[in-house]
């Protein structure tokens, strides 16, 4: 049978991406997305094209509906039936939780909160959804290991991420709904947010504009190409979180539980040096970024690294894009698509 999967965020750089596997897998898809401004919608529209591109006839569904908007997501979920949700929907952005919180309580709490409604009172199999590497905040301890407490967050959007693993947890265990948690590190490639690093480093070297480098280049991110990230998805979406036969209560393991719920880092467990990433940058582009060193930002962290043991045990797949196939194929696609 096909499965019908509700995926949210759907217009999104991640989940336009997992849309198209999906319908091109087979299954059918009822995509959502608000739509919204943060960044270019005119991008978010481009993503949709190419999801259309790739379905059939009665395969694939849009709904323009915000999150938050609880009443408008139940119905959908009524109508649907959907075996699988994939929540990637989320206001994004550590640095714009600074400036606008409210956005993120609304979004990621409330809306999240709401998707944790529909799946319990519509029979759905198996919740999948969007953590963040940015729930580890200050630890340094690298790499980051799922058993690590996450208690020290360093930004509203990292406290919302932790927020929605305790809520999803909360709903595993009270109403027995499978829910696995991916905590996304750096994701990048083709079609990426406007409001990330490769796409202002590029549209800048391109321009012959300084790039801003923070901390002074002493970063380090585990840059993870979009293809491993949607795979790791999509092996997620069919095997749902179970519950953990060996989890001890005096010792508890905070990766998984006694109750069908789930937490895997999903990174490319290569920490790069920004740097280094400017420079595969520059070779990709063909042009020398002008560099404004500055200093360390609010709300950012100095470098994350993935431990993904975890999930390689459990689905049996490690994201492995080295970052030079992964910046040139962004590359690319960014000459094509903004004609440069």
């Amino acid at each position: 049978m096909t499965r019908t999967v509700l995926v949210t965020g759907a217009a999104g750089f991640i989940g336009s991406a997992l849309s198209q596997r999906l319908l091109q897998q087979g299954d059918r898809v009822v995509g959502v997305d608000n739509l919204n401004s943060y960044y270019d919608p005119a991008l978010k529209q481009a993503r949709l094209r190419q999801i259309e591109a790739v379905a059939q006839e009665g395969n694939w569904r849009f709904e323009s509906v915000a999150l938050e908007h609880g009443e408008a997501l139940m119905k959908l979920f009524s109508a649907e039936k959907p075996q699988v949700v994939v929540n990637l929907a989320a206001q994004a952005g550590v640095r714009y939780s600074i400036e606008n919180p409210a956005a993120y309580i609304q979004s990621n709490l409330v809306g999240f909160g709401h998707i944790l409604e529909g799946c319990r009172h519509h029979g759905v199999g198996n919740l999948v959804y969007a953590s963040s590497s940015s729930v580890y905040g200050g630890n340094r301890n690298l790499p980051f290991d799922e058993r690590q407490p996450v208690n020290h967050p360093v930004s509203l959007y990292a406290a919302s991420k932790k927020a929605n693993e305790l809520m999803a947890h909360t709903y595993s265990h009270l109403y027995g709904l499978p829910a696995t948690g991916l905590r996304f590190f750096t994701v990048y490639g083709p079609w990426g947010r406007p409001d990330m690093a490769p796409m202002l480093f590029a549209r800048a070297i391109l321009a012959g504009e300084p790039i801003k480098v923070f901390n002074h280049g002493k970063m380090q991110r585990d840059f993870t190409y979009i293809d491993d990230i949607v795979e790791g998805v999509l092996r997620c979406c069919d095997k749902p979180a179970t519950i953990n036969p060996d989890f001890d209560p005096l010792q508890p393991d905070p990766a998984t539980a006694a109750a069908p719920h789930r937490v895997f880092n999903i990174g490319n467990s290569q920490p790069t040096e920004l740097l280094r990433f400017i420079e595969v940058m520059e070779q990709a582009l063909g042009c020398e970024a002008i560099k404004n060193f500055q200093p360390m930002q609010p709300g950012d962290v100095v470098a994350t690294a993935a431990n993904t043991a975890a999930l390689e045990d459990w689905v049996g797949f490690r994201p492995s894009t080295p970052i030079q196939v992964g910046v040139d194929r962004f590359a690319q696609w960014y000459r094509s698509f903004y004609s440069v």
